[in-house]
């Protein structure tokens, strides 16, 4: 198991962990009665600095193996409210990996704070059989390049 970090010793508030980003758009259907992004709209931005990860570190790997991932643990600490209209930066790192799981941490930063940090367990695994597989190694590769560094 390749582990360059201890989860616990990451700090998802600071930008300098995060080895990919992407940017989103708030949009107004995101708001909600209190004029704040809601939790599911901020969760939205989670899942596209999981595909900005996949599209950005993942370019050069055969389209057949990048079938097959599912998050199984999701956590998220919610920190600061975010208001329309407004762009949001996600940025995403690799914790861990495992032999067929791979851990992440994201953060969603608006201005100048961190309004929400998640961690994501996803598994890989064989679509036909539905059981968890090996990570083949241009994943484990490409997954390699977006850890964080201790």
């Amino acid at each position: 198991m390749t582990d360059s970090a201890n989860q616990t010793d990451i700090d998802l508030t600071d930008r300098a962990v995060f080895a990919v980003w992407s940017r989103d758009l708030v949009r107004y259907r995101d708001i909600d009665p209190n004029g704040h992004v809601n939790n599911g709209a901020v969760n939205q931005f989670f899942e596209d600095g999981r595909i900005g990860l996949r599209d950005q570190r993942m370019a050069g790997v055969q389209p057949n193996l990048l079938t097959g991932f599912a998050v199984v643990n999701f956590n998220a600490t919610y920190r600061a409210p975010i208001s329309y209209p407004a762009e949001v930066e996600i940025g995403t790192v690799v914790l861990k990996i495992g032999g067929s799981s791979f851990h992440l941490g994201q953060g969603v930063f608006h201005e100048d704070r961190c309004a929400a940090t998640a961690t994501v367990i996803q598994v890989y695994f064989d679509p036909k059989t539905g059981k968890s597989n090996t990570l083949p190694d241009p994943v484990r590769s490409a997954l390699e390049g977006a850890m964080v560094r201790a």
